[in-house]
């Protein structure tokens, strides 16, 4: 490998990112770099974990895209031999292969000239993720040895030599031989001295990163069948390779690359070791001399350079597999196989799913409040696992546990799981990714001692834990749930129409236990395009009268119109439920209290969740409309296909302004599709209404001007319940409620009497509910707002 073809690599290497831009479109994998700190740039030096053959050509990738610098990457120099076209075009994009005769000295050349390099300190891929020893330590195995080593040195060896450079010629500066730094200048092919100054002075820094793959699938695909067909079954470890890493790039994956804080290099040194190594800097006249001093250590000096430097990269590389491995991207494989692994540790076989679902949950919240822990974007989003909080399933571990990998562990019978004690044996190292994908997850996450803390802490508190510890967790998933709509909804291309929006009240869901609750608690459900700050005020006279109180949100709402647009009713019922489910852990019994389209709502619930509902308050019930935006959902009655008209109306606008009489707690725009979603939960409540039993009172105001006032008596006839009440507000206003309008506020505290003194003297004494085995607990003594 001649000079001129080592530097002359950025013609191939512009071309290769092109098209590889134009190729990960097409891919089916979402490349996601985490770096809080913005410190991708500035290093020197990168270092990647190596799970799959592909992933070598992504780093460079992203540093070219983040940087427009150039990477050297060392590769296998068995690639280098065979083709001498395919050769060239290694070093066109930057490669350089490993057994180069002069490797660390022209790598750390590179870097004096302002290239970047990657290395895979594991030096091979580590198929099975285990890179934790048996005592605790950082290692890994070794196919071709067969047995566990420690991580290579050569990363740390490079970063070392570099910064040794640097700092010799800092000193030659200081000492004026300005001819000799011409003359290195001249070597490393830099422009003028000024330039290696500026190199000389900037530290050298180790970026370690993470790169985690979700999910991991073993499932067949066509290149697998391809690759079995062409070897004739003579090169299974192709086809393995070919099968796990087709499924990451041609279905849906996750590649999340996460950037650990920079390791300064010059840091790494004792006081004393940086004394001893500048002794040495007086014979030191090139790069090569660095390498040849810690190689030959013939005399007293180099001996105790190459002990000195040996300390040093051993603290180096131990640095960085620390930092490597410590970022992770914890996702629900992560901990549900931990998790299997702690059970079958402890000789548990057999597992409730109950305590299995929620003791993965009891993990998803713990490990969300560790900041030491990093959460994949799916569990911060809690509809992809808030089923599991009271022993349901969740789809995303229901596909998991059906796969390929993991199935084959697995036993379900009836109520229970059985895990077998083949979860923990790693079979054939280059297999394993096909014959236990459980062993590979709970492997990736061990070096995150923390996450397994978590498993192990939620594993006990399963046993004992409160429903009312439980319906704590699941409200702060409601809190969780907007902070993550808002995200998705506040970016760039919402950002014109949220512009327009003016509802700046909080729109946070509340709950309050007050000191000394009464049994019923209140739900409190607010109307279309508003949020829990409509339900604020009357919330707090709940309170102040003893009701244990929830406002809820429901979804789509107190973020974006865009957010509201891909919501459908089932989805505001949901939200509902969930309220419900949180306040039921606190109190005997419910009144839902529901304003507009949240008075449809709580109908409906009563309708179709009869137990511990002990009444409904529905106030303006939209059962017809008076504003033209909204009469939309009436009109698309006449359709047959209403599903396919929606986005033909669309088409010509997708909102409908609607000015709105609280402009600070309502949107300003009504998504079109939205009208539809009104116009189907009427025609459920056409069918459901007969099956309300619960007391109902219901208020309307007599001349709305959004709801037709005339509308709430087909309601009233409708509804089954013998106890339902129908009482008309006079007034103009269509928040009658939120305005406590012609008394409407103590209307509904009426109401809540009216209940309380029906029950008998013996209502709701305390019970024996259990939870993971211990006994539901009476609400808290002191006052608590969530």
């Amino acid at each position: 490998m001649n000079t001129e073809q080592d530097l002359d690599f950025k013609p191939t290497y512009d071309w290769c990112v092109r098209a590889f831009s134009l190729m990960k479109r097409r891919l089916g994998i979402n490349i996601k770099l985490h770096d809080e700190n913005g410190d991708f740039p500035g290093g020197d030096i990168y270092l990647f974990n190596h799970f799959a053959r592909f992933e070598t050509i992504i780093p460079q990738y992203l540093i070219h895209e983040a940087t427009g610098g150039y990477c050297r990457c060392v590769a296998s120099g068995e690639l280098f031999e065979s083709n001498e076209n395919f050769a060239k075009f290694l070093y066109g994009v930057g490669a350089v292969p490993h057994n180069h005769p002069r490797l660390l000295p022209f790598l750390a050349a590179e870097i004096m000239r302002g290239h970047k390099v990657i290395i895979f300190p594991e030096g091979g891929m580590i198929k099975d993720k285990q890179v934790v020893g048996p005592g605790g330590e950082l290692s890994i195995f070794s196919p071709t040895a067969q047995k566990r080593r420690k991580h290579h040195t050569g990363a740390a060896i490079l970063a070392l030599t570099v910064e040794l450079f640097k700092q010799r010629v800092l000193s030659v500066f200081e000492k004026g031989e300005h001819d000799r730094l011409e003359r290195w200048a001249r070597a490393l092919n830099i422009k003028s001295t000024e330039a290696l100054l500026a190199v000389a002075s900037k530290p050298t820094e180790i970026i370690p990163a993470n790169i985690t793959f979700y999910p991991i699938r073993a499932s067949d695909n066509i290149l697998s069948r391809s690759a079995e067909f062409l070897s004739k079954g003579n090169h299974p470890r192709m086809v393995e390779e070919v099968l796990i890493e087709a499924n990451i790039l041609l279905k849906d994956c996750d590649m999340d690359i996460r950037v650990s804080r920079p390791l300064e290099v010059q840091q790494v040194w004792r006081w004393w070791e940086k004394i001893m190594l500048s002794r040495l800097f007086s014979q030191i006249n090139s790069l090569d001399d660095f390498f040849s001093l810690n190689a030959t250590a013939d005399t007293l000096n180099e001996r105790m350079f190459k002990m000195c430097t040996s300390r040093g990269t051993n603290r180096l590389r131990d640095y960085y597999m620390e930092a490597i491995y410590a970022g992770v991207t914890v996702n629900l494989h992560h901990l549900a196989s931990a998790l299997i692994r702690e059970f079958v540790q402890k000789g548990q076989l057999q597992v409730s799913k109950k305590r299995f679902h929620q003791a993965l949950y009891l993990s998803i919240k713990r490990c969300q409040k560790d900041t030491e822990v990093h959460l994949h974007r799916s569990l911060s989003k809690p509809e992809n696992y808030w089923n599991l909080w009271n022993g349901d399933s969740c789809p995303v571990l229901d596909k998991f546990f059906a796969s390929e990998g993991c199935v084959e562990h697995l036993t379900f019978e009836g109520k229970n799981y059985g895990f077998s004690a083949s979860v923990m044996d790693a079979r054939s190292f280059n297999r394993v990714r096909l014959e236990n994908l459980i062993l590979v997850y709970a492997n990736e996450v061990t070096p995150i001692d923390q996450a397994i803390t978590h498993v192990k802490e939620a594993m006990d508190e399963a046993e004992t834990v409160t429903l009312q510890d439980m319906a704590l967790l699941l409200f702060d998933d409601e809190i969780l749930s907007l902070d993550c709509d808002r995200k998705t909804f506040f970016k760039e291309q919402y950002r014109e129409t949220n512009a327009k929006e003016t509802a700046f009240a909080k729109p946070e869901p509340f709950l309050v236990l007050p000191d000394k609750p009464k049994k019923i608690g209140v739900l409190l459900v607010h109307g279309l395009l508003a949020s829990p700050a409509e339900m604020d005020d009357f919330g707090k006279e709940l309170a102040d009268k003893r009701f244990p109180v929830m406002g809820l949100r429901l979804k789509g709402h107190g973020t974006s119109p865009w957010d509201l647009r891909d919501r459908h009713w089932q989805d505001w019922s949901a939200s509902v439920s969930r309220g419900r489910e949180i306040l039921s852990c606190f109190v005997d019994e419910i009144v839902i209290v529901g304003f507009a389209t949240g008075g449809s709502l709580s109908l409906y619930e009563a309708a179709t969740h009869p137990p511990n509902i002990a009444g409904v308050v529905a106030i303006s019930v939209p059962w017809k409309f008076k504003t033209r935006n909204l009469v939309l959902a009436h009109l698309a009655q006449g359709f047959e296909r209403l599903a396919s008209w929606v986005p033909k109306l669309e088409e010509k606008a997708i909102f409908r302004s609607h000015p709105a009489e609280h402009p600070n707690v309502n949107y300003q725009n009504v998504p079109v599709r939205t009208a539809y979603e009104l116009h189907q939960l009427r025609q459920q409540l056409l069918t459901r209404l007969p099956d309300v039993s619960c007391p109902v009172r219901l208020l309307q105001g007599t001349d709305d001007p959004i709801v037709d006032a005339r509308g709430i008596n087909s309601v009233f006839e409708l509804i089954g319940s013998k106890a339902k009440e129908l009482k008309m507000i006079p007034s103009k206003r269509h928040g009658i409620l939120y305005e406590n309008i012609g008394g409407c506020r103590a209307e509904i505290v009426s109401f809540l009497s009216e209940l309380e003194t029906s029950r008998s003297e013996d209502f709701g004494k305390d019970g024996g509910e259990r939870l993971g085995g211990s006994e539901l607990s009476r609400p808290k003594a002191e006052s608590e707002v969530v």
